[in-house]
């Protein structure tokens, strides 16, 4: 099989699948489902400079690096995507993480919205972007208020964030309304199935 460029797909190729949303949207949850369904998918490693947690270890949990080790990744382009939190924070996704991906090792991403349609970009068919929407503001806002750890202020700022990132919605392969968990995951694993399938090389 070939992709629009004319490269003929090989089972060593790149196979990447990013789950995005704002937050609240079960994104997790469905993240979760997914690889208990498909156990091949392995969960790509994120870099950040923040120091490690208690238990935490490096190239397990996070690839931890220092400021300057990260500055200069990001010059290099060993970052597919990253995000400077605030001065000095930084979290990204490492090149290497999803070129050592394969059809029969597919590599699942955590990234924000921007950062899935950037990795879209640069690796078009060898990758599947999903994005998982609410039925309503007023529904996201009722589960973040459930789980009790925002204050007014975060709140608004998450809702305002999620109103933003839903305005990228349709520049996303699929889209999948998270109103009923099992429904939701169903369609997520069909939809990913379908991928690897077509990743195949034929």
């Amino acid at each position: 099989m070939s992709d629009e460029s004319g490269h003929t797909a090989k089972k060593s190729d790149p196979c990447i699948i990013i789950v995005a949303a704002p937050s609240g949207s079960g994104k997790s949850s469905l993240a979760k489902h997914l690889m208990t369904e498909l156990p091949s998918i392995r969960f790509s490693v994120s870099a950040t400079t923040r120091p490690p947690r208690a238990g935490e270890n490096d190239g397990v949990d996070y690839h931890f690096l220092n400021e300057e080790s990260f500055r200069d990744a990001i010059d290099q382009n060993q970052l597919l995507e990253y995000e400077e939190v605030y001065p000095g924070r930084f979290y990204g996704t490492l090149r290497s993480e999803v070129d050592r991906s394969s059809v029969n090792a597919p590599v699942l991403l955590d990234v924000d919205v921007v950062g899935a349609l950037n990795v879209k970009e640069s690796y078009e068919s060898r990758c599947l972007a999903v994005f998982v929407s609410v039925p309503s503001m007023d529904e996201l806002e009722s589960r973040l208020r459930l789980r009790g750890t925002e204050t007014e202020e975060t709140l608004r700022t998450r809702i305002e964030k999620a109103t933003y990132e839903q305005s990228f919605a349709n520049r996303f392969d699929h889209q999948i309304m998270n109103d009923d968990l099992d429904r939701a995951s169903a369609e997520l694993i069909a939809l990913v199935r379908s991928f690897l399938d077509s990743c195949e090389p034929s």
